[in-house]
C-alpha cells in the first residue's frame, strides 16, 4: 500500500472560516483525490499569534494554507483561499465555474463570495464578540451586530428562496 504525501498543509480551528475551508478541501479529495493534512492551532495558547504562523498569515488568523505542490506558496483569508484551491485543484470546475467559458456565473460567484467574505463574517463575527464575549455587555453593539447578521442572512435566504445555489444557475 502506497502512502501519499500530502502537499497542502491547512492550519485551522473549528470556527466558521475554518470549516469553509475544510469542506472545500474535502469536496477536492472526494472528486479529485486532492491530498492535504490539518493542523489545528491551538487558540488557548495563542499559538495563531506565533511568528512560526505570522510567517504564513501575517494577520495571524485562520484558515491558511501551504502548498508544498507550489514551491511552498502561502495563501490566507477565507476568500483567497477557496478562490486557489479552485484556481488550482478544479479543474473540470466542479465547485467553480470557468472564468472564460462561463464569465457571467463566475462573476456571479464572485460577487457572492465577497458578500460572505465582506459582510456576513465580520458582522457574525462582531455579533459573537458582543453577545458572548465582550467583558461587559453593550447593548448598542450587541443589537447593531446581531439586527445586521440578521439582515444579510435574509439576503441570502431570498436569494436562495426559489434556487438551490447562490450563483450560477441555481
Amino acid at each position: 500500500m502506497s502512502t501519499v504525501t500530502p502537499k497542502i498543509k491547512l492550519y485551522t480551528q473549528g470556527t466558521p472560516n475554518g470549516y469553509k475551508i475544510s469542506i472545500l478541501l474535502e469536496e477536492l479529495k472526494a472528486a479529485y483525490g486532492l491530498e492535504y493534512m490539518t493542523k489545528k492551532l491551538d487558540f488557548q495558547k495563542n499559538e495563531q499569534k506565533e511568528p512560526w504562523f505570522l510567517e504564513i498569515n501575517p494577520n495571524g488568523r485562520i484558515p491558511a494554507i501551504v502548498d508544498e505542490t507550489r514551491g511552498g506558496f502561502k495563501v490566507f483569508e477565507t476568500a483567497a483561499i477557496t478562490l486557489y484551491l479552485t484556481q488550482h485543484y478544479d479543474p473540470e470546475f466542479k465547485f467553480s465555474f470557468d472564468p472564460v467559458k462561463d464569465a457571467n456565473d463566475y462573476s456571479e460567484a464572485l460577487q457572492w463570495i465577497f458578500f460572505i467574505h465582506g459582510g456576513v463574517g465580520p458582522m457574525q463575527g462582531q455579533a459573537v464578540h458582543f453577545f458572548r464575549y465582550a467583558p461587559e455587555k453593550i447593548p448598542y453593539g450587541v443589537n447593531r451586530y446581531i439586527t445586521e447578521t440578521k439582515r444579510l442572512y435574509s439576503v441570502l435566504e431570498s436569494r436562495l428562496s426559489s434556487r438551490d445555489y447562490l450563483a450560477g444557475t441555481g
